[in-house]
């Protein structure tokens, strides 16, 4: 059999464009988030612990929160993860930073979780 032309490698194919509408997903949400968290707060105007904990008291605000920083860590991920793999040559380093970023964005979403609706 005689092939003319180039053969298109299937593998890979449209591998960004799912990431692509997750980052600029994750960023509307970050953005919505911004526009209604930050005015909110500055209304209540809270100076003390307690001012804090009463304005986290609410399952709306604590959600919005949380929701807010898994599209964070969900976009830092995506960002992360391109650099990585733009920038570290070899396939070692760049496994053992991507197991890095995703041990500390874990860690950070649990930390978040536990500060959220911890006692």
């Amino acid at each position: 059999m005689v092939k003319h032309g180039y053969e298109k490698n299937p593998v890979g194919a449209h591998f960004g464009t799912g990431n692509f509408l997750v980052q600029r997903f994750s960023a509307v949400v970050m953005a919505l988030y911004t526009i209604f968290a930050v005015p909110y707060i500055l209304w209540r105007s809270p100076a003390s612990y307690a001012d804090w904990k009463a304005l986290f008291a609410g399952g709306f605000f604590r959600l919005a929160t949380l929701t807010a920083l898994v599209a964070i860590a969900w976009h830092a991920w995506i960002g992360m993860r391109d650099v990585i793999i733009d920038y570290l040559h070899g396939y070692a380093l760049r496994l053992g930073a991507q197991f890095v970023v995703a041990v500390v964005l874990v860690f950070y979403l649990l930390w978040s979780f536990s500060i959220l609706w911890g006692r």
